[in-house]
């Protein structure tokens, strides 16, 4: 081991190891004078060599959960119950069960009669006197107000914390991961002169003066584990839609694209939804101020109407309602992409199409919502169209994507009848998730259309899907440039 050497970043850890024996990352770095940074490099190239030890040491951190958060503001469910009660003398139970949901109510007049501050009699809460205090209540305040490790906890508090966690929503776990280094048995003998400075680095001007004669360089170490480069990645849900535009392709289907500001005409009339539809109401779909956009096939316009107004030709009564064509040439932001599709019907009257593309809907965004997401719409005309064969269609796609176990059942849609869900069995969540909406279009939006046969279609958002595929909870994350999902996701193989 004489020929040993060692980097300036790793002597400065050694020595703060010989002084402190074992410490945690965070401490030695701090005695010795490096950044965290620094440390955890110095750390690996340490172990590497066989000089020193590591040791993860897991401890679960209690947090306040929501109710421990309201029991700290506004006081326990009891005690809320019990001051109400004390101050009124007595109260109904119908009364109590309107100022809290019905569980919790129950939970709390059983804790408020064990404490002796009301009792029932006949459905009326009659108060006592209120002389015992949840000293729970002391462990919420601890744990608001710092660090609070389990294994920590005297006993009393174990006792207060394994009362809290028969409250739902009361204490939270969070692991608590620490690192602790220590040299290893026997390093201290292998070790080179901790204080003979070293240089990693040789400049031009240290060769060109002679000066890199007098100075001692620290040896470098070619089979030391290089750091992880982290190359640039398709994003997920862009691998995603390359992959469904390859199926699509391979069960012979021509992709087509269209705007993104769409007449309200070809986005919800020709679909034959009325224009009184909650659909088309302001607080579910973005409208373009001060835009219009008119359609100039006027006798496409007046099949539109008249099927609307009374069902033309095609067999039903229609809305039975005056159309608006004021309403049909306001812009908006397309709510879907079956508007592409179908414009593409109306143009060809034929043929297997599909587009794949973002829509815009007017929803709080939350863990599987999103006010912009991406959407695959397909349509077969002009050959042998059935229910059944659309069933065909939908499960040899998901087959491609992976998943094996389809199954399907009926709905309803404004636009297609028959209407059928298909869902898909998710071995990782041990369940079957509803995917993708499908239907033999009416013939109020193929008749106008110019279109006498029968069109099976079928449309599903493609974030939902990316959750499945790539382990993802919140639909958020794919928008979030989260560092760790971009580098980490497990690359999507379809059944190509």
């Amino acid at each position: 081991m004489d020929s040993l050497s060692l980097h300036p970043l790793e002597k400065k850890l050694v020595r703060a190891l010989l002084e402190g024996g074992e410490e945690n990352i965070e401490d030695a770095a701090s005695a010795a004078g490096i950044s965290i940074d620094q440390a955890r490099r110095a750390v690996e190239w340490l172990k590497a060599k066989g000089l020193i030890s590591i040791e993860e040491k897991r401890e679960k951190l209690l947090m306040l959960g929501e109710s421990g958060r309201k029991a700290l503001l506004y006081g326990f469910p009891e005690e809320r119950i019990a001051n109400l009660v004390i101050e009124k003398g007595k109260m109904s139970v119908q009364d109590l069960n309107k100022l809290m949901d019905e569980n919790e109510l129950k939970a709390a007049i059983g804790r408020a009669i064990k404490n002796g501050w009301i009792i029932i009699e006949n459905g009326v809460a009659i108060a006592k006197n209120k002389e015992k205090v949840n000293i729970e209540k002391t462990l919420l305040d601890k744990i608001s107000s710092g660090t609070v490790i389990e294994s920590q906890l005297n006993k009393s508090e174990l006792n207060m914390l394994k009362e809290l966690l028969r409250r739902p929503g009361y204490i939270e776990y969070r692991d608590l991961i620490e690192t602790y280094i220590a040299l290893e048995k026997d390093a201290a003998k292998n070790l080179p002169d901790l204080n003979v400075d070293e240089s990693t680095t040789l400049t031009a001007e240290m060769i060109s003066s002679g000066k890199w004669k007098d100075i001692s360089f620290s040896r470098l170490d070619i089979s030391a584990p290089a750091p992880p480069a982290f190359v640039a990645r398709i994003h997920p849900l862009s691998e995603l839609i390359e992959n469904i535009e390859e199926i699509m392709g391979s069960l012979g289907f021509e992709e087509v694209e269209g705007q993104i500001v769409r007449s309200s005409f070809w986005n919800f009339d020709v679909l034959f939804t009325p224009q009184d539809h909650p659909a088309r109401d302001m607080h579910d779909t973005f409208y373009v101020e001060g835009l219009k956009l008119y359609e100039n096939d006027k006798q496409l316009v007046d099949r539109v109407r008249e099927t609307h107004q009374t069902g033309w030709v095609t067999g039903s009564t229609g809305w039975r309602y005056n159309w608006n064509p004021d309403m049909a040439w306001k812009a908006v932001l397309r709510t879907h992409t079956t508007t592409i599709t179908v414009e593409q019907l109306y143009k060809t009257k034929k043929g297997r199409i599909f587009t794949v593309g973002r829509v815009f809907r007017n929803e709080k965004p939350d863990f599987k919502h999103l006010v912009e997401l991406h959407q695959l719409d397909a349509v077969v005309a002009g050959e042998e169209v059935s229910i059944s064969r659309l069933m065909g269609f939908l499960t040899a796609f998901y087959n491609k994507l992976g998943f094996k176990k389809v199954k399907f059942w009926p709905t309803f849609f404004p636009y297609t009848e028959p209407s059928m869900q298909s869902m898909i069995y998710s071995e990782k969540l041990d369940d079957w998730i509803e995917l993708c909406g499908m239907g033999i279009f009416r013939p109020e939006v193929t008749k106008p259309l110019g279109i006498d046969e029968p069109v099976m279609a079928w449309g599903m958002g493609l974030e939902r899907l990316a959750m499945l595929i790539y382990d993802i909870d919140d639909i958020r994350e794919l928008y979030e440039n989260k560092l760790s999902l971009l580098r980490n996701y497990r690359p999507f193989l379809t059944g190509l």
